[in-house]
């Protein structure tokens, strides 16, 4: 059965916690899945490199972005049934080490809610450079991220060695209840040889669900003998970054799509749709989604 979530109200001015805890409530209600975060935290206004959205530069709303991770540990107190996941954190945005000790305690707020991590390299040297990372390492770093992050939730004394990160021997605590499966947000050539190796799902947009079951074989060709194939959960976003519109009955053809095809998921993202500005806005989009809920069902 293919899963249905949504995009936690993330980005832009009208975002407040009142907000946030109504649309989770709300889509509860309505039968969604699952509720995923997004990960940015400053808007360069002097921009270097493209956007790696669909738009030419990096839109107006990720002026403001509230955090994912903190995000995810007020929301899993908010609902109890829905599970959590992350699409996508930036690799380079934080360290397995401590990324590891915010998840698991998200994981255990929430009963063992945190299904999903998600992770890429990100586009933004601005953001890289203002924690202390290099961009130009940005995809080897990310060959030891997923293993590290991995290693931390192992058997104490936990223990990793690399180029980036040198971490134990050392007790971590707490540990997540289950190992999240790990999602990969890379398109690169690099970028799938990584998702093929090292994670367990791939995290698809935008592009016909044809050309994703298509990519998934050639991800799954490169995939280490004995591991399971890697899935897909794929993102639909009702406006894009450049401004091009879903109608609701589009969106609800390709999430049955999605079913068809037994892709693993589908997160819907509503976060730039140019009508949303009150909170009043934000959950009237919302309440006209539910159509996309029972095509997933099937």
């Amino acid at each position: 059965m293919t899963t249905i979530g949504l995009t936690l109200p993330q980005l832009g001015p009208v975002v407040s916690a009142s907000l946030v805890r109504d649309f989770v409530q709300q889509a509860d209600e309505m039968g969604f899945d699952s509720l995923w975060v997004q990960d940015h935290f400053l808007y360069s206004l002097d921009q270097s490199g493209d956007y790696g959205g669909s738009a030419a530069s990096q839109p107006d709303v990720y002026r403001s972005v509230w955090a994912p991770t903190e995000m995810l540990a007020a929301v899993a107190t908010w609902t109890e049934r829905l599970q959590l996941g992350t699409s996508i954190l930036v690799g380079g945005n934080h360290w397995p080490a401590q990324l590891a000790n915010r998840l698991a305690t998200i994981d255990r707020i929430s009963n063992g809610r945190l299904s999903v991590v998600g992770l890429s390299v990100g586009w933004s040297e601005e953001e890289h450079r203002a924690v202390g990372v290099d961009p130009r390492t940005r995809g080897k770093r990310m060959d030891e991220f997923a293993p590290a992050l991995r290693a931390c939730w192992g058997d104490d004394p936990v223990e990793y060695h690399g180029a980036f990160f040198d971490i134990g021997p050392a007790i971590m605590q707490p540990k997540p209840t289950r190992i999240p499966q790990f999602m990969s947000g890379m398109y690169s050539k690099a970028g799938l040889a990584r998702t093929a190796r090292d994670f367990d799902l791939w995290n698809p947009g935008s592009i016909p669900i044809s050309n994703v079951v298509s990519l998934l074989d050639d991800i799954n060709s490169l995939r280490p003998a004995g591991k399971a194939p890697v899935g897909a959960i794929y993102r639909l976003a009702q406006q894009s970054t450049s401004g091009k519109r879903m109608s609701v009955e589009e969106m609800t053809t390709r999430v049955a799509e999605c079913a068809t095809a037994d892709l693993d998921g589908v997160i819907v993202e509503t976060n730039f749709c140019s009508e949303i500005t009150t909170s009043a806005a934000w959950l009237d989009v919302l309440s006209k989604l539910e159509p996309l809920v029972d095509a997933a069902k099937g």
